[in-house]
């Protein structure tokens, strides 16, 4: 996710002869995120009832990871609106591709709930069930009964958190080819922290997906999950520069 250049701000740079328009990245934006909602929820949907949220963080990281290798070279492999929207505070990319580049993660994220609703199906009983129960949320709907000042928090500081390490690690100044690996275990790290508290979003493409056939509360509470991961990236996003590239404040 966001590997985008170490040397060059995409805001600033001249698109090269053979780069991918940008109906290619949009593509690639949209099957990551694909790849990503699809192997957290469709884990959390029929395994994880009974291996557990630790195969839900496995899961998404190497999700990511994988979709990362597999286009990042074409879209930055970002996959999620609130990497877009850090790595554009962070002057990292372009302000006018954030908008399209949201709109196919979306559409990516939705394509893949729709998939998985589906194979669901085909077991019969209440599927939209298990759609509200993969579904973000604060409290009653808190897997551990979390209120929502402590489930904003949290996703604040998860999604800053990995915003740092995506800037940090696709810096000019890091070591390349590393990039998905480090990001790929970051998010799994946070999920084993934030799925108790919110069942981890940290990505709103993840949470409107889900939330579109988990029913009313997950669609009432989803405003959380739009806003505090947004909040935590441009935090990041901002800051970052000041903080650990001083040449570049």
């Amino acid at each position: 996710m966001a590997q985008v250049s170490k040397t060059t701000p995409v805001a600033n740079a001249d698109v090269a002869i053979g780069s991918p328009t940008l109906m290619q990245r949009l593509i690639a934006e949209a099957f990551g995120t694909f790849v990503l909602v699809a192997g957290v929820i469709g884990t959390a949907m029929f395994f994880a009832p009974t291996a557990g949220p630790l195969t839900v963080a496995l899961a998404v990281g190497l999700a990511v990871m994988g979709a990362a290798y597999a286009v990042g070279h074409i879209s930055g492999g970002h996959f999620n609106p609130a990497v877009t929207i850090g790595a554009a505070a962070a002057g990292r990319f372009a302000w006018r591709d954030v908008l399209p580049y949201i709109g196919a993660q979306i559409v990516g994220g939705a394509l893949a709930t729709t998939v998985l609703l589906g194979v669901r199906a085909g077991a019969g009983g209440d599927v939209f069930a298990s759609f509200t129960g993969t579904s973000n949320g604060y409290g009653d709907s808190s897997p551990g009964g979390f209120a929502l000042p402590s489930v904003l928090l949290a996703e604040v500081v998860a999604t800053a958190v990995f915003l740092y390490i995506i800037l940090g690690v696709t810096d000019r100044r890091a070591p390349s080819g590393f990039a998905p690996i480090s990001i790929g275990l970051t998010l799994t790290m946070l999920h084993l922290v934030t799925i108790p508290v919110s069942n981890a979003s940290i990505n709103p493409a993840r949470s409107i997906a889900t939330a579109i056939y988990g029913g009313a509360v997950p669609l009432e509470q989803l405003w959380a999950f739009i806003v505090a991961p947004i909040v935590g990236a441009l935090i990041a996003g901002f800051s970052y520069n000041f903080l650990f590239d001083r040449k570049r404040a």
